[in-house]
């Protein structure tokens, strides 16, 4: 049996990312910082083949931690960066783990004699550090691609510019060792909601589908989102992981990059599927996921069944 290890692999994505490759039969090995914190991890547990499931305490800002963990494995899945949007210290919530976990990661993955697959989870940010909002200069119809040059842009949210630093980190260190035989596919999810396989609180996703639903803003940042009734691009959390898998165990896919994305909905039209109401605008598409439907063979789920799930649950 093959070892794969999903750094972040109890969270919102990850979780899915774990019951992914239980299924398929894998020994899996998941980060937890702090593994006195069962609440956590506690329902992975209950997913099938959970006897091949390990749970190991590791921090992707701990090297001597994130070294032991990557030990044995064959595959590394990297989803362990924080996703804050409201965040007091940027440097230490989300730069030093996203930037330098990312950092750590690359180098104990070219140390390793095992890993030869590697799956890093970027985002849509790593692309458009402005996200939701379009990339000034382009027209409104524009389809983002991954042919399209990543966009700074320094007034965006610190989440989002961490995305983008640790991204450049990726592609720098893709181009600098041509010589490796291990494969390192990056994945951007743009807007990722459904339902969660936990009970856990910290999830941002399933915050914000809380807040959408409940027409809820905690925060200027939200209320923004409600007075622009701006677009997100939606995709389910269960294609991603499907996504992940897939970029992962496929093999001849060294440098590439795939964004996971569906139907693109404003946000009025978002509370309204959360409420089982009948949407006004017209769904668009707005960042493409083609190249993963054709290349990885993912089949999209629409957004309407992604927020009836999360309602459901």
């Amino acid at each position: 049996m093959k070892t794969a290890g999903i750094i972040g692999g109890s969270g919102y994505i990850g979780s899915y990312v774990t019951k992914r490759f239980l299924e398929e039969n894998y020994n899996v090995k998941v980060t937890a910082r702090d593994i006195s914190k069962k609440k956590k991890y506690q329902h992975l547990k209950q997913l099938q083949n959970a006897e091949n499931l390990a749970i190991v305490q590791a921090d992707v800002t701990d090297i001597d931690s994130l070294r032991a963990f990557m030990d044995g494995c064959d595959i590394v899945v990297h989803t362990g960066t924080p996703f804050q949007l409201d965040v007091k210290d940027p440097t230490k919530e989300l730069f030093e783990p996203t930037i330098k976990g990312t950092e750590n990661f690359l180098a104990l993955v070219q140390e390793s004699g095992t890993v030869k697959q590697v799956v890093v989870v970027a985002s849509v940010a790593a692309y458009n550090t402005g996200y939701p909002l379009p990339v000034e200069g382009r027209p409104a119809d524009h389809l983002y691609t991954e042919n399209d040059e990543p966009h700074l842009n320094e007034e965006g949210h610190p989440y989002c510019q961490a995305k983008y630093y640790a991204d450049q980190v990726v592609r720098k260190f893709i181009k600098e060792n041509t010589d490796t035989d291990i494969e390192i596919v990056s994945v951007y999810p743009t807007g990722v909601m459904g339902p969660a396989l936990s009970q856990r609180d910290d999830s941002t996703s399933m915050g914000l589908q809380y807040l959408f639903k409940h027409k809820i803003a905690p925060n200027p940042f939200v209320q923004m989102l409600y007075d622009n009734d701006m677009e997100f691009a939606i995709v389910d959390v269960r294609d991603v992981a499907e996504g992940i898998f897939r970029a992962a165990t496929k093999g001849g896919l060294h440098g590439k990059q795939y964004y996971l994305s569906n139907e693109s909905w404003k946000v009025s039209d978002i509370s309204r599927m959360l409420n089982s109401e009948p949407v006004i605008e017209k769904r668009r598409f707005v960042y493409s996921g083609k190249l993963a439907e054709q290349e990885l063979g993912i089949m999209y789920k629409p957004a309407s069944e992604s927020f009836r799930a999360y309602s459901e649950q």
